[in-house]
């Protein structure tokens, strides 16, 4: 996992092609003024998921791991706690679902606040629990940019 300000993502192009092309897409869109939904930066290989939405108590939420993708998720607005952990420290409660790239998973992990500007780069070693509130009430928009890992593709 890494974590970082959208302003450093030059910084991490060199982890491959469909990463900067992950991070340019996200340090020049102007996600203000574009609606909720998909959005192809390169169809099935490299897409993006604006979401809008309340973030939810951890009591609400599940941690979540992909096989296929590696997420970029960037908070456009508003800010939320992410949880993060290794899958080996989790417990599967569902088994892989192949058609929707995510297995659901139980356990401990640790969180992060990630507020308007910071991205978050998530490799399928990495269970995940985003849109998780800290305590302050708001709307959070949120860009997931889906990466299709070089061994699915």
């Amino acid at each position: 996992m890494i974590v970082d300000s959208i302003k450093h993502g030059s910084l991490y192009y060199s982890l491959g092609t469909r990463i900067e092309k992950a991070l340019k897409y996200l340090e020049q869109t102007d996600f203000s003024k574009l609606e909720p939904g998909r959005y192809d930066i390169a169809g099935d290989e490299i897409y993006a998921m604006i979401q809008d939405y309340e973030p939810l108590s951890q009591e609400q939420k599940r941690w979540e791991a992909h096989r296929r993708y590696i997420d970029v998720q960037f908070i456009a607005s508003g800010a939320e706690m992410m949880g993060y952990a290794g899958i080996e420290s989790l417990r599967v409660t569902e088994d892989y679902d192949e058609s929707k790239d995510i297995t659901w998973l139980e356990g401990e992990g640790s969180f992060i606040k990630a507020r308007a500007g910071t991205f978050v780069i998530l490799y399928p070693h990495d269970a995940h629990m985003p849109g998780t509130s800290d305590g302050a009430p708001g709307q959070v928009r949120k860009v997931v940019v889906k990466i299709l890992t070089r061994t699915a593709s």
